[in-house]
C-alpha cells in the first residue's frame, strides 16, 4: 500500500504524535463504538509516522496511555484525535456531498415564480457556474441555506414548505398510507365514516407534483387535494 494512499488518525500531545492506519468508514463507526476499534484498524500498530512507517515508542506509550495495548491506545487516538484522509477518498466524500445537496435542495427548493421545483441537471449546472466550494465534513442541511444564497444570482430559490389537506377514497387509503407516510409529515389526519381518508400534511415544496402523481398511480387519480398554505 503506498504510503500516500493511506488513511490516518492522528493523536498529539506537545512533542509527541501517535498515528493509526484505519479505514475511514469503520474509524467513523468506531467513534461511536469503540468496541468497533479493532474493526477500523489497518495494522494493529500504533505509529509516530505511518507513512514513514516509524513505530511510536513503546515508553511513550506506557507514559501517556499507561498502556503500550495497540488496540487500547487506537480507541484513545480514533475517539479523541483527528482523521487525516487521502486525496481519493476526500474526493469520495465530497461527490457524496455535492449529491446530498443537490437533492436536498431539489425535494426542498422552488422558483418562487412558478412555484416548481428546479431540475436536478439545473441545480448542478448552477453550483459549477457559482464555483460553490461544498464542504465534505459538515451535513448538507447545515450547509444549504449558505449554498442557495450563493445560487441565487444565478438561479432564484425559495426554500418552501407546503400544506396540503388531501383525501383519498375509501378503495385506496390504506394502499397510498405507506407512501404519504413517506412523503410527507402528517399534521392532522380522519379515517370518514364512509372508510375514505382524508389528512393534513406538510410536504417539501420541491416535491409537491411527485407527491402527487405517486397518489394518483396508486388511486387510479382520485385523489383530492386542497392547497392550505406555502411557508
Amino acid at each position: 500500500m503506498s504510503s500516500e494512499s493511506i488513511n490516518i488518525a492522528r493523536w498529539k500531545r506537545g512533542s509527541d504524535v501517535f498515528e493509526v492506519v484505519i479505514e475511514p468508514e469503520k474509524a467513523i463507526e468506531a467513534r461511536k463504538n469503540p468496541a468497533k476499534t479493532s474493526d477500523a484498524l489497518v495494522y494493529p500498530k500504533i505509529f509516530s509516522d505511518a507513512k514513514k512507517g516509524m513505530m511510536a515508542s513503546e515508553q511513550r506509550l506506557i507514559a501517556l496511555f499507561k498502556t503500550a495495548d495497540p488496540l487500547e491506545v487506537a480507541k484513545h487516538i480514533i475517539q479523541e484525535g483527528t482523521v487525516q484522509l487521502n486525496a481519493e477518498y476526500r474526493q469520495k466524500l465530497l461527490d457524496q456531498k455535492k449529491r446530498q445537496v443537490i437533492e436536498m435542495i431539489h425535494r426542498n427548493g422552488i422558483d418562487p415564480k412558478t412555484g416548481a421545483p428546479h431540475p436536478v441537471t439545473r441545480i448542478e449546472t448552477a453550483l459549477q457556474e457559482a464555483k460553490v466550494k461544498i464542504d465534505e465534513f459538515k451535513s448538507a442541511e447545515a450547509q444549504m441555506q449558505q449554498i442557495v444564497k450563493q445560487l441565487a444570482p444565478i438561479i432564484p430559490i425559495k426554500i418552501a414548505i407546503k400544506e396540503v389537506e388531501i383525501t383519498i377514497p375509501a378503495e385506496f387509503a390504506s394502499k397510498t398510507y405507506s407512501t404519504i407516510k413517506m412523503m410527507s409529515k402528517v399534521l392532522k389526519e380522519n379515517w370518514n365514516t364512509d372508510g375514505s381518508w382524508t389528512g393534513h400534511v406538510e410536504i417539501p415544496g420541491g416535491i409537491e407534483q411527485e407527491f402527487y402523481e405517486k397518489l394518483n398511480k396508486i388511486a387510479h387519480g382520485q385523489v383530492q387535494s386542497k392547497m392550505i398554505l406555502t411557508r
